[in-house]
Parts: structure tokens; C-alpha cells; sequence
């Protein structure tokens, strides 16, 4: 293992299949299939010299609990119970400050949902929870010195959900199960590269002065989720100060990512003084990107990934978006094979 980059997933994420989603009023194709993790898989096993898969051990249901409301675990389970033909997509969602829900009633999930493109159905919470382990178990190794580095396929994505929401195809977040468990035993900085904001690992710490959060996203006035990611938002109580948003423009290219990451990310997680790195992974970014705009190429993610190993601090890679299956593998492998 010392020699290979350890890779952890589950096959039994590729059983969740949501076939559709409402984007302003359309119903189009989901972009979250499982052609996203098969694309990576296969790069991951051609490369066999520098990786190396391991199949997780079922997630502790303790280190869910501990990121996320019981009712949203509630309402996965109820999903759970839903025939092989059926899936649910929230199409009311209530102010919640005068409702409450109950979490045994589907027609009650908008309460816990912040958008028309995350369904239910029965294989959700079994998907998820092995994405989350798939996470779990990658932290677990590092956080045990088995490996410096390590990369969890996690999906279902996790960033966009928080600890009683989910949506942007997101259910647990993978980022703060990992962050909880590294946290245990230092300091923990968070980098999202995903192209949307990660508003959801953003809520769960954004009290937390122990947890240094980054997102580097497009402007979130004109893609998902619109509501959060602005650099107003610093954190708050004993958090403030430990939460950055920044905002690159549309069509940003690697030699501006790279002088972001160089100017002003990798400067401030030196002065955090990590003790542990999670990269949220999403390579929507990428040229051809279909709900990304910035034009990220294949062989800049090498180099991406070089330069944020420059911090030398044990590395938890976990994957969020990047929709483009075609180069999605290819994608994840360059941006991986510079921590080599």
C-alpha cells in the first residue's frame, strides 16, 4: 500500500440510477449516472502500477449521525421501502421555520430538499452510505499512516449536502465524515475544487475554528446554489475567519486557477497549520464540462494536483462532480497522479 495510491468504492453505488431532473422548468437526462464512476474505475484499473482498490467496511452509523439529522437518515430509510419502479422527486418545499415534518411521509422529503434534481428511491440510502464509507475508510488510512494519500470514489456526491439537507445530487457529505474523523487527531483544511460551490461542507463547519473550509467555484448568482458561496461568508462565532469563498469568472483557465491556489489558498492553509488536507474533487471544471463554465483541460489537473502536494500534509481525495463521462476518468487520474 505504501507504494500505490489506496482507492476505495463499492460496487453496490453503481445500483442507484436516477434517470431524470428538473432544471428551470425542463426535464432532462440526469447527469449523475453511474457512466461517471465507471469512467473513473476503468482509469483507476488501467493504471493498476499506481493505484491500488479496496472495497470499504460498511460506515459506522455513528459517523453518519454525527454529520447529519436523524430525520434526514429517517427519510432515506423510508425511501428504502419504495418498490424496485418507483422514484420520488420533492416537488413542494415548505418554509421550514412553520412546518414539521414528518420524515415517514415521502411527500414531506421538499422539506428536507433544496432542489427538483435529487430523487429517492430505494437503492438512495444504500448508495450513499457506501459512498460515505467509501469516504470514511479513506480517512481512516491516513488518519492510521498507511498511506499519505488516499482517494475515495465517492458517489453519490456529498458537498452540497448539510446536516439536515440534501440536493445537488449530494445525500451525505463524504467531506465531513472524513473531516470529522481526521479531526480527532489535528487540524483539518478543506479545499473544494468542485466548479459549484460547497455550500453543505460550508454549513457543517461554519462555527468551527478547528476546520478550514475553501471554495473555489463559479459565481453563484448564475449557477447552483445561487443562495450561498459569496466571500461575505466568513464563518461565524468561533468560525470566523476559518470559511473562503472565491469566485472565478466564467471561462477561467489553469493559469488563473493556478495563481489563485498559489496567491491565496495554499498561503492560508500554511498559516491554519493543517494537519490533514480533504480535496473535494469535482471536475466540472473541465473544458467540456457540460454544467461547468471554465475551461480546465485534462493535463492541468496534473498539474493541479503537484502543486497542492506541495503543502505536504496527509491528502484525503474524494470525488464530487465532473459530468463529461467521456474524460471524467482521465480527469480524476491526471489530477491524482500528481500526488506521485
Amino acid at each position: 500500500m505504501k507504494n500505490k495510491m489506496p482507492v476505495f468504492f463499492h460496487t453496490k453505488q453503481l445500483e442507484f440510477h436516477p434517470k431524470y431532473e428538473w432544471a428551470l422548468g425542463n426535464r432532462i437526462k440526469h447527469p449523475e449516472t453511474t457512466k461517471r464512476a465507471e469512467s473513473i474505475f476503468r482509469e483507476i484499473k488501467k493504471n493498476n502500477d499506481l493505484f491500488e482498490i479496496f472495497q470499504p467496511e460498511k460506515i459506522p452509523l455513528s459517523s453518519i449521525r454525527d454529520c447529519h439529522h436523524y430525520h434526514l437518515i429517517t427519510l432515506y430509510n423510508t425511501a428504502a421501502s419504495m418498490p424496485d419502479d418507483q422514484t420520488f422527486y420533492p416537488s413542494v418545499f415548505p418554509q421550514k421555520n412553520k412546518l414539521s415534518p414528518d420524515p415517514t411521509n415521502l411527500y414531506h422529503a421538499g422539506f428536507f430538499c433544496f432542489d427538483s434534481g435529487t430523487p429517492l428511491n430505494n437503492k438512495t440510502i444504500s448508495a450513499a452510505s457506501w459512498s460515505a464509507a467509501s469516504a470514511f475508510y479513506a480517512a481512516d488510512t491516513v488518519l492510521k499512516e498507511k498511506s499519505k494519500y488516499a482517494y475515495a470514489l465517492s458517489r453519490p456526491p456529498g458537498h452540497h449536502a448539510s446536516k439536515d439537507s440534501y440536493g445537488g445530487y449530494c445525500y451525505f457529505n463524504n467531506a465531513a465524515i472524513a473531516a470529522k474523523k481526521l479531526k480527532k487527531k489535528g487540524r483539518v483544511a478543506i479545499i473544494d475544487i468542485d466548479f459549484h460551490h460547497g455550500n453543505g461542507t460550508q454549513e457543517l463547519f461554519y462555527n468551527d475554528d478547528k476546520v478550514l473550509t475553501i471554495s473555489i467555484h463559479g459565481d453563484p448568482r448564475e449557477y447552483f446554489p445561487y443562495f450561498l458561496g459569496f466571500p461575505s461568508e466568513i464563518g461565524s462565532g468561533k468560525g470566523e475567519g476559518f470559511n473562503l469563498n472565491i469566485i472565478l469568472d466564467k471561462e477561467t483557465r489553469y493559469n488563473k486557477y493556478e495563481q489563485t491556489l498559489k496567491q491565496t489558498v495554499l498561503p492560508l492553509i500554511k498559516r491554519f497549520e493543517a494537519d490533514y488536507l480533504i480535496i473535494s474533487a469535482g471536475f466540472d471544471t473541465y473544458e467540456l464540462d457540460p454544467i461547468g463554465n471554465f475551461k480546465i483541460k485534462t493535463s492541468d489537473y496534473q498539474k493541479m494536483g503537484k502543486l497542492i502536494k506541495t503543502l505536504d500534509l496527509p491528502t484525503v481525495i474524494l470525488q464530487e462532480g465532473g459530468y463529461y463521462t467521456k474524460d471524467l476518468g482521465k480527469n480524476t487520474v491526471s489530477f491524482l497522479k500528481g500526488f506521485f
